[in-house]
């Protein structure tokens, strides 16, 4: 559920690329390029997720991979910026759009990878599963999970919050953390796990505090049209 919930929240932007890669091409050939691209998209993602599995192991690097995830959760909770995705070209033939989709989704992903493979404590066959069932519904239902996101706020909160209790729990269970943490500690996966989610919502709230004040500062400088 935690891979599902990941793959949603965070594949919003990988739908959008979609639509644009696949907005030049003929009628016909649309859904061909969204179901290539897709199928494409997954397999690079997969192989990307095994690579990040494997080196997870490695000491320092789930402390690493959390402080990064702990930083994406954050950013998920500041407001969008508008033309985001202008430079992404349609393309005008069914290859040249399956390739925009497959290069921009591997660009993109590192978010989704990571956080993916934090969760899936090491479990390809987890990995698997959640990205086929959540692909379906980032690439179908992508809208409907965009208007969820933007009628309630709530939803995107929780969604950082989720990436901050995965980060949490990536910091206590590296090889490089001692083992007298976890062991002396009473229940310091949830601790761990609890705080990230906490400091997550809590920078993310404050930056986002920050910077509307600072946005409606910026429009009372312009110059009245009476004064013009």
């Amino acid at each position: 559920m935690q891979i599902i919930a990941i793959d949603i929240m965070l594949g919003g932007d990988n739908a959008v690329v979609i639509a644009l890669a696949c907005r030049k091409l003929p009628p016909a050939q649309r859904n061909k390029g969204i179901f290539w691209g897709v199928v494409g998209a997954i397999g690079l993602r997969v192989v990307m997720i095994f690579f990040a599995l494997q080196l997870l192991a490695v000491p320092y690097l789930k402390i690493v991979g959390g402080l990064l995830l702990f930083w994406i959760g954050i950013k998920l909770m500041r407001p969008e910026h508008d033309g985001e995705h202008s430079d992404i070209d349609g393309g005008t033939t069914l290859l040249a759009a399956i390739k925009t989709i497959v290069v921009a989704d591997a660009v993109m992903s590192l978010d989704n990878v990571i956080a993916v493979a934090g969760a899936s404590h090491g479990s390809m066959v987890l990995v698997t599963f959640g990205i086929l069932v959540s692909i379906p519904i980032v690439v179908w239902g992508s809208k409907l999970v965009l208007t969820l996101m933007d009628r309630f706020p709530i939803v995107v909160t929780l969604g950082a919050a989720l990436l901050g209790w995965i980060a949490g729990g990536m910091l206590l269970t590296d090889q490089a953390t001692p083992q007298s943490i976890s062991k002396g500690i009473p229940y310091a996966g949830y601790l761990f796990a609890t705080t990230g989610a906490i400091l997550v919502v809590a920078v993310g709230k404050w930056l986002g505090s920050r910077q509307k004040p600072h946005a409606s500062v910026e429009l009372s400088a312009l110059p009245d049209e009476k004064q013009l």
